[in-house]
Order: structure tokens, then sequence, then C-alpha cells
């Protein structure tokens, strides 16, 4: 399967990459939780939550070229988390890859992550994933079905899957884009972001 089935609505984008496999650097893991992100106010899924949503930028230019490529952003100045750009080339979308679990390169991985809290921690959250796979800043706009692309996703069959609010975001924060893969112990823990607004008043599209 090739990029062209991230073509699509960001939702169903998310929904595709459970169950992929990606691999970068010696490490080879399965993703197991995703959260869908889209883009500006007047395209077709404006989303405040979104990098994009305030439109391109140096930083997030790669977020509006075409799907299937990996866009990086630093989080608090030391996570590198990882997004899997989707929808139609020009048209804003990505897909935050959450958390993994590891199928192959679990020393490599408690190299880059001594501190964890045992296997399933290792690539437990979006920061601690892009650690465990050791993907940079650099690594941005990097082609990831390429063969000779040293990040590389391969698509399985479709999963079953759970979906809920998205983490740690103060708007848009009830929007269901979050999936995850039952049974899984590297997902990890909702919580909601102590500046989003309660339930029952917020609005967005």
């Amino acid at each position: 399967m090739s990029a062209e089935v991230l073509t699509t609505h960001p939702v169903k984008a998310a929904q595709r990459l459970l169950g992929a496999t990606i691999e970068s650097r010696g490490v080879s893991a399965v993703i197991v939780e995703v959260e869908a992100y889209g883009g500006v106010p007047d395209g077709p899924w404006p989303d405040p939550a979104a990098h994009s949503f305030r439109g391109p930028t140096n930083r997030n230019r790669v977020m509006f070229g075409p799907a299937g490529h990996l866009y990086v952003y630093q989080s608090h100045g030391i996570h590198m988390c990882a997004n899997v750009v989707c929808g139609p080339d020009g048209v804003a979308a990505g897909v935050l890859m959450r958390a993994a679990a590891i199928v192959d390169g679990a020393p490599l991985c408690w190299q880059r992550r001594p501190t964890a809290r045992g296997d399933a921690g290792l690539a437990r959250g979006p920061g601690n994933l892009g650690a465990a796979l050791a993907i940079t800043l650099a690594d941005g706009g990097l082609d990831l079905f390429s063969p000779s692309s040293p990040v590389r996703l391969t698509l399985s069959r479709r999963r079953r899957a759970l979906a809920g609010p998205r983490v740690g975001v103060s708007v848009a924060a009830d929007r269901p884009w979050r999936f995850w893969l039952p049974g899984y112990p590297e997902v990890s823990a909702y919580r909601r972001s102590p500046r989003a607004p309660q339930p029952d008043t917020e609005l967005y599209g």
C-alpha cells in the first residue's frame, strides 16, 4: 500500500495508520495510538488545535505538502514529535503518532530511553516515540514510503479502533480525533489540558 491511501480526511488517515509498522534507525514498531489534525479555517477540515491552522510557515510547511511525508516538531524545547502528513497535496492535515509497540530493536530503545517504565513505556507518548526511534528535526519532510528513507512506514490491514478526545489540547479539546488499538499497554493515558474549556461550553467547527 502506498501514500495514496492517506490522501483522505485526517480521521480516516489516522485510522489507517493504526497497526502500521514504522522503522527507524535499527528499531521497528507497530503504531498503536494516533491523533488526527486538520488545517486552516477556510479548508475542508478547519482545526484550531492544528499547527497549520494559521497557514503555512517555515515550521509547518510540510503539512501542506503531499501525503506520506514526515512532519516533526519540537515540544517544550525537548521532545521530537513525529507526524504523518495526510490529505491532498496543498491541503494541510496530519496524524500525530502518539504511541507504538516495539517489535524489534528494544535494546537500542533502552539506550535512547534509559528512564522508561518497562518495555511498554519505551514509545508511549509522542515525545518518547520520537526518542525511541531517534527521530530528529532534520527528518522533517522525509518520504516515509521511499525505500531509501531512514524512517519508513508500512501500512497494514484495517484494525478495530477505539476513539476519544485528543490529549492536552486547549481548543477543540472534545473532538474525538484520538484513536488507539485496544489491549495495548503502550497506549497513553488521557489527560485533558487545564486550559481547555468545560465540555458543555466548548464550541468548534
